[in-house]
């Protein structure tokens, strides 16, 4: 079970999330430290343009889906809602007991990167599994 879950689709999936953990953090970051944006406005953007680049890149680099479907596009959607909601909904009351002597400012921040992290594990297992579990069998039928 380990050596299927950390193979090589586990290494690719992780050079596309740094690629998009370096666009979509940018984003966060800028949007709530620079731009006053709310902790849930900044990490939610995070995840819209780094869900992009992700379906793009995930689709044809790291689980080389050939055949377009509307079927993967929504369950990529469904995928991401749930890891982000799941891990940013752990990820905030986590940092606010961990630092509850820091400012709002500090627990947000330390938030959104524990959320970084919870988002990658699940959303890896939710792709690989989920969204696109099936495409290489429904490849080789084509």
């Amino acid at each position: 079970m380990l050596k299927k879950l950390f193979d090589k689709t586990f290494q690719k999936f992780i050079l596309v999330g740094i690629i998009n953990t370096l666009v979509g953090t940018g984003v966060m970051f800028m949007l709530y430290n620079l731009l006053h944006f709310s902790y849930w406005a900044s990490s939610a953007a995070n995840y819209v343009v780094g869900s992009v680049v992700s379906y793009v890149l995930n689709k044809h680099f790291t689980f080389k889906v050939s055949r377009r479907s509307p079927s993967f596009i929504f369950k990529f959607v469904i995928n991401i809602a749930a890891c982000y909601f799941a891990a940013y909904g752990i990820a905030r009351p986590l940092a606010a007991y961990l630092l509850s002597s820091t400012s709002v400012a500090l627990q947000d921040n330390v938030s959104m990167l524990f959320g970084m992290c919870f988002f990658v594990g699940l959303n890896y297992i939710g792709q690989r599994f989920f969204v696109f579990s099936s495409s290489k069998d429904a490849d080789k039928e084509s």
